[in-house]
């Protein structure tokens, strides 16, 4: 949709009553979990006394997902189900979040993903209580999770953003946020051209968070959640879309903001409010045989297009099929450039085989140590990313 037709579709949301707070569940086939999520943010809103509205944005659910939203109790809590229109994705669904928000002119809003098993009614607490006390426009996840779950955010997007932007956000795409009012206005008032990218997709989480990082005009804040228990997915059979779109978004934003990063010099902790529970993530298990397989399969399957790469580490990778921290931060900083350069998605995909190898890596090296002791790799991998910025910030 462009231009008028736009305006229209949005002109189409129902005259809403002035809220305090809007909940915003993006949906897709999720009858089975949906339920769940609405009544727990009711309960959450309920006790923090506010005036709310759950909002439900659908991407055309065959299974029943906004009958079973809107049948589900919420105690006196209003919601409202509306289908989204434009490219499917999350990010079209929650650019309709957006404009409900913005339409019934509440304070701050919270978006929930629709899987979520692990949602307690403190959470909308925690995402909205340092928006609320203007301490911020911009509430980070921060979760307990297992050493294999989120690989895209450990390996790219959590030591990439933060070394770049300054700014030490553990979960960039967490998927639950609290965003203020004012930074949705920001948001809305991005060209409309940035609704056909994959910022339509899974390039929404880390299109919100570089965002509010570098235009809110105050620091995020990590609000301390607990366990994460979703739909998990295996990084070697099911993240290849999400991993090229989300890539592709940080690249993209990497171009816009350069006048910005090119002068960080340090990194900054970022505040947590609230206490970690005491909580046993669920066990993830990955298949790190497939992981290598698929690694030597991508990676030989760019062979004519990756010569730019330095061809000693894609040697090794086609070997071994995986690939250290310091050999993957440069196959990272140098697709980085060449992407500059080319803005093709083509070049997004030359670094898949690489991440495959990179998690495969992780997988080999901690499968005998706890997942406190393998998050110490992780902030190894950043200092390294960040060690390597400055060289790398030359050549761009």
């Amino acid at each position: 949709m462009k231009g008028d037709e736009i305006m229209r579709y949005f002109n189409e949301i129902p005259d809403l009553e002035n809220y305090d707070i809007v909940v915003g569940i993006p949906s897709y086939n999720n009858a089975t979990t949906i339920s769940h999520v609405a009544s727990v943010a009711a309960k959450g809103i309920r006790e923090m006394g506010l005036k709310g509205l759950i909002a439900n944005s659908d991407g055309g659910s065959t299974d029943g997902t906004q009958q079973v939203f809107m049948e589900t109790n919420t105690e006196g809590v209003d919601k409202i189900t509306l289908r989204y229109n434009g490219i499917p994705g999350k990010g079209s669904a929650i650019r309709l979040l957006f404009e409900i928000t913005h339409k019934s002119q509440a304070k701050v809003f919270i978006m929930l993903d629709s899987d979520l098993r692990s949602v307690e009614p403190w959470w909308i607490e925690r995402l909205a209580q340092p928006i609320i006390s203007n301490k911020t426009h911009y509430v980070t996840p921060l979760y307990l999770r297992h050493k294999y779950d989120g690989t895209i955010t450990n390996n790219i997007c959590y030591p990439l953003t933060s070394s770049l932007y300054g700014i030490k956000i553990r979960q960039p795409i967490g998927g639950d946020f609290g965003v203020s009012g004012e930074l949705i206005n920001i948001y809305l008032s991005k060209p409309e051209k940035t609704w056909e990218t994959h910022v339509a997709r899974f390039g929404i989480d880390i299109w919100m968070t570089t965002i509010a990082i570098n235009e809110s005009g105050k620091k995020p804040v990590q609000a301390a959640l607990g366990a994460k228990v979703h739909d998990v997915k295996d990084p070697g059979k099911h993240l290849q879309g999400m991993f090229i779109q989300v890539v592709q978004t940080l690249f993209d934003l990497m171009i816009e903001y350069e006048h910005i990063w090119k002068n960080v010099r340090n990194i900054e902790n970022v505040e947590v409010y609230g206490s970690q529970p005491s909580q046993v993530v669920e066990e993830i298990k990955v298949d790190l045989e497939n992981l290598k397989r698929r690694a030597i399969e991508t990676v030989s399957e760019r062979k004519d297009r990756i010569g730019y790469l330095n061809q000693e580490i894609v040697s090794k990778v086609l070997s071994k099929g995986t690939i250290d921290i310091d050999d993957w931060i440069e196959i990272v900083y140098t697709v980085a450039n060449k992407y500059k350069k080319e803005k093709s998605e083509d070049t997004v995909v030359d670094l898949l085989g690489f991440y495959f190898a990179r998690v495969a890596d992780f997988v080999e090296k901690t499968r005998d140590i706890d997942t406190v002791t393998a998050e110490r790799i992780l902030e190894d991998q950043l200092a390294r990313f960040f060690e390597k910025k400055e060289e790398f910030a030359k050549k761009w």
